[in-house]
């Protein structure tokens, strides 16, 4: 049985050509259109019953499902996805479940029934079993891969040690890492991890302080805040693991007479346009979230069209110096 990619050899184009020809995507030439469509009648190919589905629905549309669109990073990323599916013609439909799986499952389930091209979910919640019956391509932004779904997500391991070469380079030698843990791990964890690991190789003892799940979704993390800087009082240097975090940390300091960065180096992470706004504005790793949004968008096209994707894309990081160190 004739693949996708058998037409595109055929046809002398990319498999993708051949993808954009079929679901009348972006401008082919009319002598492309004509070679592909000979590929297809040549090799008996004829488009997945779903795909074409799609085709006669005329729906286009992308299903995001994020835990909180309120949530600086959220906004900018759900921000970013619209904008570059709007460039390929897809329409965004948004789901906000609050963090909670029952939420995102039944999301999931309005998804399989209303032939959308794809979801892109913010997730890790949701188990291998209940994705794997999905007819749909599912692909996952910032979760570990699951399944058959492909992962799209940031290099969190450079970015906590990014933070760390940063810090210890500003002289910080009382350091603490403030961040929010999830029940299970996530690839977000492995900036607090990365940042604890480069401190043991140099023989520095790191104090760190993980909020709660409920921390994140209410976004209000003074508590945790407080407790850390109340017992380290000599803490010079402060990893947050969100620019939420960070510019929550800005308010705890000022509020007990703490100058930064004269007493304490604040680095974030995330980059989002909150970072450039604090007084003083953060220092912090930044994500490539036009890049996320960009693979996001080609990671559900490939799915949807049957090209082979690798499981994963980790897209690199870097370190944006501001006022907070």
């Amino acid at each position: 049985m004739a693949t996708i990619k058998d037409v595109a050899k055929e046809a002398g184009v990319a498999v993708e050509t051949v993808s954009r020809v079929m679901n009348n995507r972006g401008y082919i030439s009319q002598k492309t259109k004509d070679k592909v469509h000979e590929a297809m009648k040549k090799l008996g190919y004829t488009p997945n019953s779903f795909a074409q589905g799609l085709s006669k629905k005329n729906m286009d549309c992308i299903a995001v499902i994020v835990p909180s669109v309120s949530h600086p990073y959220f906004s900018s990323i759900v921000y970013n996805l619209e904008c570059e599916a709007s460039l390929r013609g897809y329409k965004v439909f948004l789901y906000d479940s609050n963090g909670d799986v029952r939420k995102e499952s039944q999301a999931l389930r309005i998804c399989q029934s209303s032939f959308v091209s794809g979801v892109l979910l913010f997730s890790a919640d949701i188990p291998a079993e209940f994705l794997e019956k999905l007819k749909i391509p599912v692909a996952l932004v910032e979760r570990n891969p699951v399944g058959s779904t492909i992962s799209v997500q940031c290099d969190n391991a450079m970015g906590g040690r990014l933070a760390f070469d940063h810090l210890i380079s500003c002289g910080c030698k009382n350091m603490i890492v403030i961040s929010t843990m999830n029940q299970i791990d996530m690839p977000g964890d492995l900036r607090e991890s990365a940042f604890v690991a480069r401190a043991n190789e140099l023989g520095i003892a790191i104090k760190i302080y993980d909020a709660k799940y409920n921390d994140f979704i209410n976004m209000s993390y003074h508590k945790i805040i407080n407790q850390a800087l109340d017992e380290n009082p000599d803490c010079d240097g402060i990893f947050a693991t969100s620019d939420l975090i960070a510019a929550e940390v800005i308010q705890c300091c000022v509020k007990r007479g703490r100058s930064i960065p004269s007493d304490v180096k604040l680095v974030g992470y995330d980059d989002v346009p909150l970072a450039s706004i604090t007084t003083p504005t953060l220092t912090t790793i930044r994500q490539p979230i036009k890049e996320i949004a960009v693979n996001a968008i080609e990671a559900i096209e490939a799915l949807h069209d049957g090209i082979y994707t690798p499981k994963g894309v980790t897209l690199p990081v870097t370190l944006i110096k501001r006022e907070s160190t």
